[in-house]
């Protein structure tokens, strides 16, 4: 049986990194006596998997993972095993069990909405937000992203699916996440900010992750659902 939780993660622990997250839920698992199932072979370790890895120092309330177990009672039990054993920093936000032929976690994400404010907005450029509507209205933004052995140049348009200026004049963006064309909230920033010939300092932004998101659309009409969602 397959399992998903959704969980958020704040404070301190947004300096842990994906691979520590991992340990970290392998032992928690363990003390919250889920029968967790596990591969087989001289190894045998915990079948687990987590949706998209987040950035260090970023904070979000839309993470997922997916475990496979033995024995499952229901998901409100599920939640309050897992709750009772997390520390300050790791919240439990949902549980939901899958059916057997969903894709898991990895596999399944699209998109990702973030929530991005700046430490010190008064360094800014003046009228950024204006400029940052006018940039995102464009209908063709060529920039060049790295990949893992060159460079490529993308219509960076067709990644960001939504850009709103929010109260308190946060930036809303609502990127594709998936495993062939991720766009990170930072990428999209300094793309528009290298337009006003301007750079952002190092650690300049503050970025939450709000959700994340797949695709049920079909014909290719784009209709984007949290992992966990009732239908």
């Amino acid at each position: 049986m397959k399992v998903r939780i959704k969980f958020s993660k704040y404070g301190a622990l947004k300096f842990i990194g994906h691979l520590d997250v991992m340990r970290y839920f392998q032992k928690a698992i363990r003390r919250s006596g889920i029968d967790i199932a596990y591969s087989e072979g001289f190894s045998p370790h915990q079948i687990m998997s987590f949706a998209a890895p987040l950035s260090v120092g970023h904070t979000s309330e839309g993470e997922y993972f997916d475990i496979e177990v033995i024995h499952f009672t229901d998901e409100a039990d599920f939640k309050e095993r897992l709750s009772s054993v997390m520390v300050e920093g790791i919240d439990i936000l949902k549980v939901q069990l899958l059916p057997e032929d969903e894709k898991n976690a990895m596999a399944e994400v699209a998109a990702a909405s973030y929530l991005v404010s700046f430490r010190k907005e008064e360094d800014l450029p003046e009228g950024w937000q204006k400029k940052l509507m006018d940039f995102y209205a464009g209908e063709n933004i060529p920039v060049k992203k790295k990949t893992k052995k060159s460079e490529k140049e993308i219509n960076l348009k067709e990644s960001i699916y939504d850009l709103q200026i929010r109260e308190e004049k946060k930036i809303y963006m609502l990127l594709n996440a998936s495993s062939g064309g991720n766009i990170k909230p930072a990428f999209v920033l300094e793309c528009f900010f290298k337009t006003l010939e301007y750079d952002l300092p190092e650690y300049a932004l503050v970025i939450h992750r709000m959700e994340t998101f797949k695709d049920i659309g079909t014909n290719g009409i784009r209709k984007l659902v949290p992992l966990i969602w009732e239908k």
